[in-house]
């Protein structure tokens, strides 16, 4: 990938094999750190099936005092009763300790395997390799970003630098997620870091819309989990007061284009994925119709094959947006595909088929602009194709 954004000021990272995995090229545990108090707020899977980790968690933000985040892939602690629950505890208790913190000072996330315990003995030694390994070079972020990953065949690292008032602020994140991606957030973990001042209510005022409109706004098969968490932490280090007003604007800003960045990462690395699908729909009354609209389109397996085949079948897209629970007026309605008009105002467009196939065939990127032309809320919205390896990786998962 490309150069690696820098790591904010008083962060250290770490990521090792810790055996939960059966390959040993493949970080299963990272570590991550705040050498003084930072604040962090948190937003969770919207399960009902929600794993110890995001329990934990949520218990724990927002705050004002957390230093260490640890995170295990390979195995993700859900449906695992009231042993999960001591083992999620004991993960923040092994994290802080090693961080000089206290127990409650640690956040934990998990992913991987549904119903299986963590191998406590491995986690503790994973835990406190990763503690003698902490920095804050390229190469720590790096092996960070590939300790929280499982099917993905990627790392996901964004960042932004900003001046605030005269300080230079660093956002960073990390991501993982490939497959169980639906939207209300998926199969996916995000950890975002920031040397920014902030308080408790300001990090989740700020969060909380931004994951709407990025982790949320990304599917690959609908299937939202039981782990998914994304976590903000700003421990101050950038200097000045908590940003308030302007810069905190600004900050909003720049925490959504790396959020963006990663979301979009997820959507383009989907199990088995050919093409990266965006998906725009404008001309809404209300964004939650769009947003509705947006997600039947990504979700439908016709129009996510028809995109694998490189067809352009807009009665597949067109179809799935009538669907979606929303009311609107079909004589109103076009479709772009690729930047070609080939539905308008209710009617089909004269369009060359085979041109346009062979430009979705060689082109990753595939765009769909559907726009409904009763209001201005829009969205957009990231989804992968659909293929056979798709179908493939997940009946050879667990097996």
């Amino acid at each position: 990938m490309s150069q690696l954004p820098p790591v904010p000021e008083g962060f250290l990272l770490a990521g090792v094999h810790c055996r939960i995995k059966r390959d040993p090229q493949k970080p299963d545990l990272t570590l991550v750190m705040s050498e003084g108090p930072a604040t962090a707020a948190g937003c969770y899977t919207q399960n009902q099936i929600v794993a110890a980790p995001v329990i934990l968690d949520r218990q724990r933000t927002p705050s004002e005092s957390i230093r260490a985040v640890v995170i295990n892939s390979g195995n993700a602690n859900a449906c695992t009763g009231e042993r999960g629950m001591r083992d999620a505890e004991k993960m923040a208790e092994l994290a802080a300790m090693v961080c000089g913190a206290q127990a409650e000072e640690a956040l934990v996330m998990s992913t991987g395997i549904i119903g299986e315990f963590l191998p406590m003995d491995l986690v503790e030694q994973g835990i406190t390799s990763a503690a003698v390994k902490l920095g804050n070079k390229p190469a720590s972020l790096e092996s960070a970003a590939r300790g929280i990953l499982t099917t993905d065949t990627c790392i996901k690292v964004a960042g932004r630098t900003v001046e605030l008032a005269g300080r230079k602020v660093t956002v960073t994140g990390i991501a993982k997620g490939s497959g169980m991606i639906g939207p209300n957030m998926s199969t996916m973990l995000g950890l975002l870091l920031t040397d920014a001042p902030l308080t408790a209510d300001a990090a989740q005022r700020v969060l909380e819309p931004i994951v709407a409109d990025t982790f949320n706004c990304i599917s690959v098969d609908g299937h939202t989990s039981t782990n998914d968490t994304v976590l903000l932490l700003g421990n101050g280090e950038a200097g000045g007061d908590p940003l308030g007003g302007s810069d905190l604007d600004n900050f909003a800003d720049a925490l959504h284009g790396v959020s963006a960045e990663l979301a979009r990462a997820i959507a383009a690395d989907g199990e088995g994925a050919t093409h990266l699908i965006t998906i725009e729909v404008a001309g809404c009354p209300r964004r939650d119709d769009a947003v509705a609209i947006a997600r039947a389109v990504a979700n439908s397996p016709l129009v996510k094959t028809a995109i694998a085949g490189a067809d352009p079948n807009w009665g597949r897209i067109v179809s799935a947006a009538g669907y979606a629970g929303v009311a609107f007026d079909p004589a109103r309605l076009s479709l772009e595909l690729n930047g070609v008009m080939i539905f308008k105002a209710g009617t089909p467009v004269e369009f060359d088929a085979a041109a346009l196939s062979r430009d979705m065939r060689h082109n990753r990127d595939v765009a769909i602009r559907l726009h409904f032309g009763e209001g201005e809320a829009s969205v957009r919205f990231w989804t992968s194709d659909l293929t056979a390896e798709y179908v493939r990786i997940n009946a050879d998962y667990h097996t």
